[in-house]
Parts: structure tokens; sequence; C-alpha cells
């Protein structure tokens, strides 16, 4: 498995089972929106995952044609 496909695994278990939304709302929604959903149910003080910096995606892009 990719490692895209491993991280779109992961956000895609979290937004379906964590705010109970459809594979279709997962998909349609921007990583800042899943960000912002997941950090409203998160723990008070919890640390948040660093949004992908531009390199980190093209290396992705590249990876995953």
């Amino acid at each position: 498995m990719t490692r895209f496909a491993e991280a779109a695994l992961a956000a895609g278990r979290a937004a379906c089972g964590a705010l109970g939304w459809t594979a279709s709302e997962f998909w349609q929604a921007t990583p800042a929106e899943l960000a912002l959903a997941l950090s409203a149910i998160s723990e008070p003080g919890a640390e948040s995952a660093s949004p992908l910096t531009g390199a980190e995606l093209q290396e992705l892009e590249r990876e995953n044609g």
C-alpha cells in the first residue's frame, strides 16, 4: 500500500468513524474541512497533526502518479 493510500485510509476511518461521515462526504471535503471537523471533537490540548507541506504533497503525487 502506498503512503497516500495509507493516509487516505486512516483519514477516511477517522471521518466515517468519529464524525459519522459517509464515504462521499469524506471525499468531497477538503483537508482543511476534515482537520477542522476532527479538531472540534478532539481532546482539549491534544496535539493536532501538521498539514502536509508543498514538498510532501509533491512527493506523494510523484509516488502515486
